[in-house]
């Protein structure tokens, strides 16, 4: 289907943080405007202490970009709420972006302190696209990685995403959905995000349906004349096992079975799901229904369905509502956006954001992201984040050592590598194929598949090495000898 750009309902330019534009004002003011500089958007925790994260955002990041243009009612405003004077607003006028932009794929899981957005261009316009790159990588890579836990926690069975209802906002409902599809959901209540991105859409009835007919059955049975090739029944209004099964196996047989139809599925949404869904699973195979999928839902996430799972629950599917879309467990994604290097000269003059806080301290310089692979398993065993230009020899032994703990090394023989960041724009013009959904969605699936069971488990998982090249880590440790005292 052709793409859709879900901001194309309004302008966006203005999604930014106010000192973007003070700042902006000033490096024009210091004629600064022309200077080069580098941008890395990264992220320093996982949420939940989890394994892996999962990156999303990178199509609406795009959509962003290609429409960045300040119209001339922003202009009007910006005048009347700060006075920035003519010269600043004429440079607004004529702003065109002209950055390179590079990124990690959509569904490629990610880890702590990585560059998996990083930026190259006039500071002025590096600096004005921060809030907007975050908003967009924070939140659909927060809900993607939520998504990508509850997925596995079913172990293959579907999972639809139902949170609509329940997310901050039109933005928070349709991309999350999208997040989730990337993530692994099957498909999505939000019929506008099945209509923007291709995403199936699910959905039965509501318990309003059911209480708006005198009777239970008549309300099951209006429902399959209307959808009787895709008949599924909402069977908790009034009482599970002694009316809603029974009459959703009355519909049928009265209904859907004279006409060579069958009953496709029930849905339970409240009560002792395991033992619901366990003794609603015999009623059915008793009426020779053993093809009618049982879904569940009511506030799940991924240890309620691990529970259920454990508890032998005969759920066929699970709707995940508020605990997927908000993330509801740690609902923030702490991605940020630091200076990395200045161009002067022709010479790459690395920055650095210091701090007591050592897990502030940021990594200095022009970078790139190589992902290394076990050549016999196919599994990830590092991430390596070193200067842009170096080279990694896949013929030859590569030392890695841990940033922190620099006598923790290890020597990797027999592997393979992966550069991670993929040029996005160059001089402002877009140079990427953009993936598909489904593609995005193949790509979380197989690469979730080359790593370590222990490092997506979801208590105490095992820590995924990213390390620094020597080089990348000998330009940082004398940045901090040379400015130790502002530690």
């Amino acid at each position: 289907m052709p793409h859709l750009r879900w901001n194309d309902r309004t302008n966006m330019t203005l999604l930014m943080d106010f000192y973007e534009l003070t700042m902006s004002k000033g490096y024009l003011d210091q004629s600064l405007e022309s200077t080069i500089a580098y941008f890395d958007l990264f992220f320093r925790a996982i949420p939940e202490d989890g394994g892996y994260a999962i990156m999303a955002g990178i199509d609406q990041m795009i959509d962003y970009i290609q429409a960045l243009q300040f119209t001339e009612e922003d202009l009007k405003y910006l005048e009347s709420i700060q006075g920035f004077d003519q010269r600043f607003l004429d440079y607004l006028r004529g702003f065109r972006f002209t950055c390179d932009i590079w990124a990690v794929p959509e569904g490629t899981p990610i880890f702590p302190d990585e560059p998996i957005v990083k930026v190259r261009g006039p500071i002025i316009q590096a600096q004005m696209i921060e809030t907007m790159l975050l908003t967009t990588i924070n939140h659909q890579s927060l809900i993607a990685t939520k998504a990508s836990r509850i997925v596995r926690a079913a172990k293959g069975r579907p999972v639809l995403e139902f949170g609509s209802r329940r997310a901050q906002g039109c933005d928070a409902a349709v991309l999350g959905a999208r997040a989730a599809y990337i993530a692994g959901a099957a498909g999505t209540s939000c019929t506008i995000c099945g209509q923007q991105f291709g995403i199936p859409v699910v959905g039965t009835m509501a318990h309003s349906w059911v209480q708006t007919f005198p009777s239970e059955y008549e309300a099951f049975a209006a429902y399959a004349r209307s959808f009787p090739e895709n008949t599924v029944l909402l069977v908790d209004t009034y009482n599970v096992l002694q009316s809603g099964v029974p009459n959703a196996i009355r519909v049928a047989r009265e209904v859907l079975e004279p006409g060579g139809q069958r009953l496709r599925g029930i849905r339970i949404d409240s009560g002792d799901l395991t033992y619901l869904t366990i003794q609603a699973r015999e009623m059915l195979n008793q009426a020779g229904l053993q093809d009618c999928k049982i879904t569940v839902s009511n506030a799940l996430d991924e240890y309620i369905i691990r529970e259920l799972l454990l508890q032998d629950a005969a759920a066929d599917s699970f709707g995940v509502g508020e605990r997927l879309i908000t993330s509801r467990a740690e609902p923030v994604f702490g991605g940020v956006y630091k200076l990395a290097a200045i161009e002067q000269g022709g010479q790459i003059m690395p920055r650095m954001k210091f701090s007591e806080n050592t897990g502030k301290i940021t990594n200095p310089g022009n970078k790139e992201v190589w992902r290394f692979y076990d050549q016999a398993t196919g599994k990830a065993i590092a991430d390596l984040i070193c200067l842009a230009g170096e080279e990694i020899d896949e013929s030859q032994p590569y030392e890695i050592f841990d940033p922190f703990h620099t006598w923790k090394r290890k020597v990797l023989t027999h592997f393979t590598v992966r550069r991670l960041l993929e040029p996005v724009f160059i001089h402002g013009t877009l140079n990427y194929r953009r993936p598909s959904i489904d593609e995005c969605r193949n790509t979380c699936s197989r690469e979730l598949d080359r790593l370590w069971e222990s490092v997506r488990r979801f208590e105490n998982p095992q820590t995924y090495y990213v390390d620094l090249s020597q080089k990348l880590w000998d330009i940082k440790d004398q940045l901090l000898h040379e400015n130790k005292q502002l530690i």
